[in-house]
């Protein structure tokens, strides 16, 4: 039972984010792209924030999370995107499909914390 999942193509992106997270007291499991990280959302774990990358292969992030407030009908998840992207258009996109934060990388823990923090106690 997972708090937080972790989706992004990027393994030292994805080893970054939970070992700081792990050290924070977070549970957290990790997804390669969107296709494993709609998969493991799918497979009904009580995961209260997913972070994820934009672009990856196989499914992007933002079509992941179309497809979790959509085909699997979950807007209880929090989701922050964390990416190179900066596009308006894509978070205008994110925004829409419920996205509650956009950090641009590279990942600041420590700046992002106290969000964190708030978005999985709550």
């Amino acid at each position: 039972m997972a708090q937080i999942l972790v989706v992004d193509d990027s393994a030292a992106i994805r080893n970054e984010v939970e070992s700081f997270l792990k050290t924070n007291n977070f549970t957290v499991e990790t997804a390669v792209d969107g296709v494993d990280g709609l998969n493991k959302m799918k497979a009904g774990r009580d995961t209260k924030l997913v972070i994820s990358d934009v672009n990856m292969p196989n499914m992007d992030g933002l079509t992941m999370v179309e497809k979790i407030r959509g085909e699997l009908g979950n807007s209880g998840v929090h989701i922050i995107m964390l990416t190179t992207e900066n596009d308006p258009n894509m978070k205008n996109r994110g925004k829409a499909a419920g996205v509650k934060g956009w950090i641009v990388k590279p990942f600041n823990g420590a700046a992002a914390l106290g969000a964190i923090q708030k978005l999985v106690s709550g």
